[in-house]
């Protein structure tokens, strides 16, 4: 082994021994990349089981789930992604769609000879779980969503939010951006300022079951979330109180114990309609 990288293993598992934070999206131990449909994805594997598939929000990377990982780690195989276009993983397209990112999601699963896997998605992340269980089925086996929305409105997203992203729009569609990083930040913007587009009516193509969850104070409108929930043939509930959009960080111990909960429960119920 060459004496410069086993110094710096010996400097990462050193930290992590004195209890320093593991460096979660840049973590060269646990850190992989595939190269999965024309994209360049970056992923990080964390604790042996069954696959859970951990998907994060917009503009951010796998580091959001750093109060997330330890714990499922004890019992899953955790793979956190950071999607096309996010993190370390590198894609040149020229726009995002949350079809596109889904597909990625089964073609790393299936690179990875995985047939399935639990998803756990946050924001963004959770549209990409809801999409990716109407695409393809057969890769998900449960899967919870936190802060999903269905289209990019005001009838799913709260005033304040939807103002914010109507100016955001304004003054960048007349902007011409020249440096990559700023051009790939506006290409992410326009992820959320177009899409989604799912119905209503297209959640009962979702097989599996689903927990669905949000903040009482979140940025998706609570009517929202629970005609999401309502929709779904096989669904759970959870409007977290005192918690916005970040309920899995700022109820941590709580939102990772009752998702576990659900994706080992046996039966799931049908939601009241």
């Amino acid at each position: 082994m060459p004496r410069l990288f086993l110094a710096l293993v010996l400097l990462l598992f050193g930290r992590l021994a004195l209890g320093q934070a593991v460096p979660y999206s840049n973590n060269p131990t646990a850190g992989k990349y595939a190269t999965v449909r024309g994209v360049k994805l970056y992923y990080e594997t964390y604790g042996a089981g069954a696959p859970l598939l951990l998907l994060h929000g917009n503009g951010g990377s796998s580091k959001d789930f750093q109060k997330t990982i330890p714990y499922f780690a004890k019992r899953y195989r955790v793979l956190a992604l950071d999607s096309r276009a996010h993190g370390k993983s590198v894609d040149r397209t020229d726009s995002l769609s949350f079809e596109l990112m889904a597909d990625d999601c089964a073609a790393l699963l299936t690179q990875l000879h995985l047939d399935s896997a639990y998803v756990l998605g946050w924001s963004d992340g959770g549209i990409t779980a809801l999409v990716l269980a109407q695409r393809h089925p057969e890769k998900v086996k449960r899967l919870a969503a936190t802060g999903a929305n269905l289209w990019p409105d005001s009838t799913a997203l709260t005033p304040k939010l939807w103002q914010q992203m109507k100016r955001g729009y304004r003054e960048g569609r007349t902007q011409t951006f020249t440096d990559p990083t700023r051009r790939n930040d506006w290409k992410v913007f326009l992820l959320d300022w177009r899409h989604p587009h799912i119905s209503l009516a297209s959640l009962a193509q979702v097989k599996a079951p689903a927990f669905i969850i949000a903040g009482d104070q979140d940025i998706i409108r609570a009517e929202h979330t629970l005609a999401i929930y309502q929709n779904l043939p096989r669904a759970w509930l959870w409007i977290v109180p005192n918690s916005g959009h970040a309920t899995l960080q700022e109820h941590a111990e709580e939102f990772n114990r009752k998702v576990d909960e659900f994706f080992r429960v046996k039966t799931i119920p049908a939601p009241v309609r």
